[in-house]
């Protein structure tokens, strides 16, 4: 392995998980359409505006700015960042995220809120965690980047399945920003899988079916196989999107590893061309790269 980060991988990671949303948006909540969508579009159940992204985004890019602010995870800034995007845009919001930020802005204490909203709800294995935390990925180095995914995603999501996918990816994505091979990166992901649900589902990802549900395994081997089975960030957003379901949210993921091993330049230009938010996403990408764990 190479132990440096690598900047087009770090922007990369930011910059596919914001156009993968950006493309998957319309498709959310919706069958797999009939004419497979290449280009960034409007509509969808959210009427979202071409090129613009959702929650997912808004969510792993206050991680992102916590990170470089707080130079770690700190979970009382990275909820209140939280807090405060999903009172710009609530309508974005999953169930497990929305009832613990109603709960905390309540006074209950993150920590409870999460348990309370996990028994309110009957479960709290969402993909919410998992799709917000790539910038975890970019900061910590394959070493530590275990124990900090778990926290992060526990500090909303109370049920351990979550929190290993949001592992299992993040793990992928430190080794692949610091020069692994996708395989090298997904065997030593898999190795470090302390859950057997999900080292099932996502060790034999070629033999499931494709569900791009809310659930976190689900989502989660839907982004995993789709990557693993493309040669390029075009090919893996494409597929992902495409599967319907939670379209947004399968892209961000999908497109996190893949900008993780391809890099921003592999990005198609007619998809920047009308996405929103490069220049913005570059920034904080060149910031989060600067104050990195660089080993």
């Amino acid at each position: 392995m190479i132990f440096i980060l690598h900047f087009t991988r770090v922007a990369g990671v930011l910059l596919g998980l914001a156009v993968g949303d950006a493309l998957g948006a319309p498709l959310e909540g919706l069958p797999s359409p009939d004419k497979t969508v290449t280009r960034m579009q409007s509509g969808g159940i959210h009427a979202t505006r071409r090129g613009e992204y959702t929650d997912d985004t808004l969510q792993a890019l206050g991680l992102a700015r916590s990170l470089i602010v707080c130079r770690g995870f700190s979970p009382e800034d990275f909820i209140s960042r939280l807090i405060s995007s999903y009172e710009q845009e609530p309508r974005y919001y999953g169930p497990t995220s929305r009832t613990v930020f109603s709960l905390v802005r309540e006074g209950i204490r993150p920590e409870d809120a999460a348990k309370i909203a996990h028994i309110q709800n009957r479960g709290s294995r969402t993909n919410g965690s998992v799709m917000r935390a790539p910038p975890v990925g970019v900061f910590y180095s394959p070493a530590t980047v275990r124990e900090v995914s778990l926290a992060c995603s526990a500090l909303t999501h109370h049920d351990p399945v979550a929190g290993e996918c949001s592992a299992f990816v993040n793990q992928m994505i430190s080794e692949l920003c610091r020069g692994a091979s996708k395989m090298g990166a997904f065997c030593d992901a898999l190795d470090r899988c302390q859950n057997a649900e999900v080292a099932e589902r996502l060790g034999n990802f070629h033999i499931w079916p494709l569900e791009p549900s809310l659930d976190a395994v689900l989502s989660t081997h839907c982004a995993l196989a789709v990557f693993m089975g493309s040669d390029s960030l075009e090919k893996t957003l494409v597929r992902a999107v495409n599967l319907g379901g939670d379209a947004d949210t399968v892209g961000a993921i999908a497109g996190a590893l893949a900008g993780a091993l391809y890099g921003f330049p592999s990005i198609p230009h007619r998809w920047l061309v009308d996405f929103r938010h490069t220049g913005e996403i570059l920034s904080i990408s060149r910031r989060l790269w600067a104050v990195a764990e660089h080993a």
